[in-house]
């Protein structure tokens, strides 16, 4: 049966449902892909300190969120390429008026970082922090189908959320189902073995870049190469945002 949905709505009608509903395959599909270009966004600020690639991410966001909620879900770019991505699954029909009241989050962020980044240019810790959150929400929601805004939706709204993902509103664990002591101990083992080989193994080429080591008087006045002295010079814009120490840590300079 063929639905017929209006231009601005929010979610379908469908007759088997009480409440307007959205493809969570969709849905799960455009947080994969905002969340991979924020990630891009957001290593290239932390690591380099180039924040160019967040503003245009960011105005991306905010115009998609505000297709989201200020017209129709179906016209938000993100979601057009997610829906079409997953076009041969079997629809999965999530409630729509929690998905709204998570979206409205997402987009009171990108209206908070479109201020501290856009149009007052701010570089710090804060614009960070908020970018990391966007960061969280989109990968749980994209990872593990997680809609921590629709969490909070249970917890502020007094009506309850309907048609959750993966029914997590009404389903109740089986205890079968719960994690045993030798799953638990079968994480901590790995996370020991990680632990005790990390540091040898972040050990490895560290000295890929140092000038041959010296013996006696050599060793203890030791001869700076002009090459690598000049690659280890820390440009302007780390110093600007005081990240000299990290832009060495990840150039290998001492």
């Amino acid at each position: 049966m063929t639905m017929h949905t209006a231009f601005f709505a929010f979610g379908q009608q469908r007759p088997e449902y009480a409440v307007p509903v959205l493809n969570e395959r969709a849905v799960r599909a455009g947080a994969g892909l905002l969340f991979l270009l924020a990630m891009v966004a957001f290593m290239n600020a932390w690591l380099t300190g180039n924040f160019a690639p967040t503003r245009v991410f960011v105005v991306g966001f905010l115009i998609d969120f505000g297709l989201r909620l200020g017209v129709n879900p179906r016209y938000a770019p993100s979601l057009v390429i997610g829906q079409w991505l997953v076009r041969h699954q079997q629809p999965e029909w999530t409630g729509a008026p929690q998905k709204r009241f998570a979206w409205s989050i997402g987009l009171l962020l990108a209206l908070t970082m479109l201020y501290l980044v856009v149009i007052q240019g701010v570089v710090g810790p804060v614009n960070l922090l908020v970018c990391a959150l966007c960061l969280l929400l989109l990968f749980f929601e994209s990872a593990f189908g997680i809609c921590i805004g629709c969490w909070l939706y249970n917890r502020w709204r007094p009506e309850q959320a309907q048609l959750c993902p993966g029914g997590a509103c009404d389903y109740t664990p089986d205890p079968q189902d719960r994690l045993g002591a030798g799953q638990m101990l079968a994480v901590l083992l790995f996370a020991g073995v990680m632990a005790l080989a990390a540091p040898g193994l972040a050990g490895k080429g560290v000295t890929a870049h140092s000038p041959v080591s010296a013996t006696g008087a050599e060793a203890a006045s030791p001869v700076v190469d002009p090459a690598e002295e000049a690659r280890c010079r820390v440009p302007d814009f780390a110093k600007a945002i005081g990240h000299e120490a990290k832009w060495k840590l990840h150039n290998n300079c001492p």
